[in-house]
């Protein structure tokens, strides 16, 4: 007989994920389906029936029959209104704002093009509805609810059930649900979510807060979250690689040619402006320290320290006001480099944990799905460690002067950039 799963599905950028867990938390299977036409979107919007396509071929394509349940989360803030391309969290409107404002504002789009009211959805909670869910909105336990967007219903509620009667449960921010997967429930641990964007959120004792950076629950009672994202992360290697030529993973070898520091060159990774800690979404990138020896290398290996800088930057506004960060936990898809995990482990000065499944918000979609069947609490109801988690291996942090002064000057070189912005 069969070992009874529960299934996951992360509605990502780039494609929709699928994971079923068993009940100690082992990965059974895996699949995952690209949108179609997704490559000649707009930035910042997007065909929501090529995302429930996708959603439904990465279901098909596990291969299981009948999981206890179904749970589904995914970017955010992004909003969806029938008929029309959704908005989502590349979108520049709010994005200097808190998450709940940049979905208002996205509704505010919508209802311009549509020139009238429109019925506004969460990604998640649209697809689970066209899989058979009631109307709501599924929201992490303390997140405030949206005006307009349905009733509130909280991640791990089961919202429905699919033609066959599997139940249907509601998931969370794709953010959020990594931070779960990661164990990010003991003060002093954080993850970096990685994927096209990124970003530091560390575990703190519940209260602890700093000005400028996001604050939510942690899945455990009794400990909060504090941290912000970025705006480019993978996205900046992709840019990188389009200007180029060279694929991504030609561009993650070469990387490995050019010495710690990229022989001075130096990223500010701000394609589309900068979220934390800047909130800035009128800055553009940046390269300084370029010259006629300069060569792609440099320019690869200076786009993931880029990266760390950034995440190194957010750290710094935690420390400053007294948190402490024990180790970072990395994923999405620049977690599959060896060399850019190292890059950050040595540049945030912390050991860095590779989870073997990189695509935790699939994992924490099906942590969602469990609680929803009973196997174990949903967020906010139990305590650190009594959730599955998957298998994590170590990196230890190599620090070097040539990291130091590169994070210097790339705080400093935003700084710049910002006193130009005002006076110009």
């Amino acid at each position: 007989m069969t070992a009874p799963v529960a299934v996951g599905v992360d509605a990502g950028t780039g494609g929709a994920r699928a994971l079923a867990l068993d009940r100690e938390g082992n990965v059974v299977a895996s699949a995952s389906a690209a949108y179609a036409g997704g490559t000649t979107w707009a930035p910042g919007r997007a065909d929501a029936d090529a995302w429930l396509a996708a959603v439904r071929d990465a279901l098909q394509g596990l291969g299981v029959a009948s999981p206890v349940a179904i749970a589904i989360g995914g970017q955010s803030p992004t909003t969806i209104a029938a008929g029309m391309p959704a908005v989502t969290c590349r979108h520049p409107a709010g994005l200097d704002r808190s998450p709940v404002e940049q979905h208002y504002a996205q509704r505010a789009v919508l209802e311009s093009e549509h020139g009238a009211s429109v019925e506004p959805h969460q990604l998640w909670d649209w697809l689970l509805v066209q899989l058979g869910a009631e109307p709501h909105q599924g929201r992490w336990p303390g997140d405030p609810p949206l005006d307009g967007y349905g009733p509130r219903r909280t991640t791990g509620d089961v919202v429905g059930a699919t033609r066959d009667g599997i139940p249907l449960v509601t998931g969370a921010q794709d953010a959020f649900l990594a931070l779960w997967a990661a164990g990010i429930d003991v003060p002093g641990r954080a993850l970096d979510p990685g994927g096209r964007t990124g970003g530091i959120a560390l575990a703190t004792q519940r209260g602890f807060h700093v000005d400028g950076l996001w604050t939510l629950n942690s899945a455990a009672r009794g400990v909060d979250v504090v941290g912000g994202p970025v705006n480019a992360h993978g996205l900046a290697l992709e840019w990188l690689a389009s200007i180029t030529g060279r694929g991504v993973d030609e561009l993650l070898a070469l990387a490995a040619e050019s010495p710690p520091g990229a022989r001075g060159v130096i990223l500010l990774p701000y394609l589309n402006g900068e979220r934390a800690p800047r909130w800035n979404p009128a800055l553009r990138g940046e390269l300084s320290g370029i010259s006629s020896a300069t060569s792609v290398a440099d320019l690869a290996r200076a786009t993931l320290e880029g990266a760390a800088y950034g995440l190194a930057h957010i750290a710094a506004q935690l420390r400053s006001h007294g948190a402490r960060i024990d180790g970072v936990v990395c994923s999405g898809s620049p977690s599959r480099s060896p060399l850019w995990c190292a890059i950050k482990a040595s540049v945030l000065e912390v050991p860095v944990y590779v989870p073997e499944e990189s695509d935790l918000a699939a994992y924490g979609a099906a942590l969602a799905a469990g609680a929803g069947a009973g196997w174990w609490p949903p967020p906010g109801e139990g305590e650190a460690g009594v959730w599955p988690r998957p298998r994590m291996h170590r990196i230890d942090p190599q620090p070097c002067d040539a990291y130091r002064e590169g994070l210097r000057r790339f705080i400093a070189r935003g700084d710049a950039a910002e006193r130009l912005q005002q006076e110009s």
